[in-house]
């Protein structure tokens, strides 16, 4: 049952990233609000990058930061970072879907290199997913939001109409 519940709103979630990163022009890609932040680019591919965190978190009990690599790929093309976004969609979808109810409840951590240098704590799985994965992901749209407002391009509606669309 709360597989089955995660995957609707991961499905319906999905649809939404997906219709955001879409709207990212090219020439958006180098945009940073300040020096400490990322630019336009490097905050997509980081949003296409939380779906490969789905397998790791839902079936394996340790994720170790240091160990992780991830090819991001080229990011100076839009299309670019939603093909990757894509690629890493249907890992996730397959990792989700093969979860068990019972397994969400199984504890997780995340280290960086060693078990004496804990990023996360033993956490039950569905704590993680929702939060390490689902409402992280949520956040970084909303960052998006904002960069492509900022940019002058236009938001497409998540949850209902933007100030883009006809009324």
């Amino acid at each position: 049952m709360l597989v089955k519940s995660l995957l609707a709103e991961f499905e319906q979630e999905a649809e939404n990233t997906r219709k955001l990163l879409n709207a990212i022009p090219d020439s958006a890609l180098d945009f940073k609000p300040s020096e400490k932040n990322w630019s336009t680019g490097q905050l997509a591919s980081h949003i296409a990058e939380v779906y490969n965190w789905y397998q790791p978190t839902l079936h394996d009990h340790v994720m170790d930061m240091a160990a992780y690599k991830y090819d991001k790929g080229d990011i100076s093309k839009a299309a670019n970072i939603v093909a990757k976004f894509e690629e890493n969609l249907k890992t996730a979808r397959q990792a989700l879907e093969s979860a068990t109810d019972e397994s969400l409840f199984e504890n997780w951590k995340m280290i960086m290199g060693s078990e004496d240098n804990v990023i996360f704590p033993d956490m039950p799985r569905i704590q993680v997913v929702r939060g390490f994965l689902m409402n992280h992901l949520y956040h970084h749209r909303g960052e998006l939001v904002v960069y492509l407002r900022v940019t002058g391009n236009q938001v497409p509606g998540l949850y209902g109409p933007t100030a883009d669309d006809a009324r």
